[in-house]
């Protein structure tokens, strides 16, 4: 740092800058201490309320601390926070149940930020979201009421599988879905499941290539398989942590360019930077909590070089962990345009029923 303070003014922009939204991370640290031998600070990013307005704090103090009129994160969350005291054994923390004076922070956020929308600046064409229903075997129905009433399934093969904390719990609700299940010894039990024959009849009716998103490894391994035995081993690709970085360009060169059609992978390892403007079909097989990587995977066919309309399908068990994950993603885009003073945009819309999700 100290060359760039001892050189010529220099301009430090941060991209994506939600990867910086993290106040106790080392990388957003860095950056702020980084950006002060800076003559001019900069972010950029499309979406910088992904989770809570909390995300804000830290990208601004990037650019100068106290463009929010506040010193601490504390402070800026005690001004924009409804939080309670919450007690876990000898240890208690704040945990943020609300938030409020939503109208003064966007206030505050526009003497300062510049906002155009891809309305606002590209003539793209528009997407259409879709939910595709679908069931569930005995099987998976037996071990998801089993998990979801008593956080504890025990399978045919004796194996103990136990949920204790809620995202262990959710996170197993959505694999019973998938029609795979991680016990506590690490073992993979398998069982059928429809999701992979809805598939096949979903890209059966679609014309033009396919993105397939899933947030599990075990999945898309299924999923090329299941592909490649109908279509052709030359018809699909995949993108996912197991993937080479040769291995992955080859497969952004053959879906855009060349004769594969389905493009399967993972939003948190493909959903970033890529251009695959060459599908006009986006299928979620297995969404997760992340808006970030939600929004950021749509938008890898829906950009600058796509001439047609972009049909979404989210594959959804009704009464499900499916519909509640829609549900809190809905939440959040909500709470990010009130926070953005802005309107909340076009989406999926889910009321999943009450006691179901």
């Amino acid at each position: 740092m100290e060359m760039f303070v001892r050189g010529s003014a220099f301009l430090l922009a941060v991209d994506e800058s939600t990867t910086i939204k993290n106040p106790k991370a080392k990388r957003t640290k860095a950056l702020v201490a980084l950006g002060k031998g800076a003559s001019f600070r900069r972010i950029l990013t499309g979406s910088p309320v992904t989770k809570s307005p909390m995300d804000l704090y830290s990208q601004c103090e990037f650019m100068d601390k106290g463009l929010l009129g506040h010193d601490s994160y504390y402070s800026f969350q005690g001004r924009y926070a409804i939080t309670r005291t919450q007690r876990m054994g000898n240890h208690s923390f704040q945990q943020v149940v609300g938030y409020r004076n939503l109208d003064e922070l966007s206030t505050k956020l526009d003497r300062f930020s510049y906002r155009v929308t891809k309305e606002d600046a590209l003539d793209l064409p528009e997407k259409i979201y879709t939910v595709r229903h679908v069931g569930m075997t005995d099987d998976q129905l037996r071990h998801y009421m089993s998990l979801k009433n008593a956080a504890i399934a025990l399978l045919d093969n004796g194996e103990l599988v136990s949920a204790p904390a809620v995202m262990t719990q959710l996170l197993r609700l959505q694999q019973v879905l998938c029609g795979h299940l991680m016990t506590d010894d690490g073992e993979l039990v398998e069982f059928k499941t429809k999701r992979l024959d809805a598939l096949l009849e979903t890209v059966e009716e679609m014309s033009g290539k396919v993105i397939i998103w899933s947030r599990f490894r075990y999945d898309i391994v299924a999923i090329v398989a299941t592909l490649a035995k109908a279509y052709g081993s030359g018809s699909v690709v995949s993108y996912f942590g197991d993937t080479t970085d040769e291995q992955r360009q080859n497969a952004i060169t053959s879906f855009q360019f060349g004769d594969a059609r389905f493009f399967v992978a993972n939003p948190q390892t493909a959903g970033y930077g890529l251009t695959l403007t060459a599908a006009t079909n986006v299928i979620y097989y297995a969404n997760d909590f992340n808006l970030e990587t939600r929004i950021q995977s749509e938008d890898r066919c829906h950009r600058i070089g796509q001439k047609n309309t972009v049909t979404y399908v989210d594959f959804m068990s009704k009464g499900t962990i499916d519909e509640y994950i829609v549900k809190a993603l809905r939440a959040k885009i909500d709470l990010s345009a009130k926070t953005l003073g802005e309107q909340a945009r076009k989406w999926l819309e889910v009321s999943p029923r009450r006691g179901d999700d």
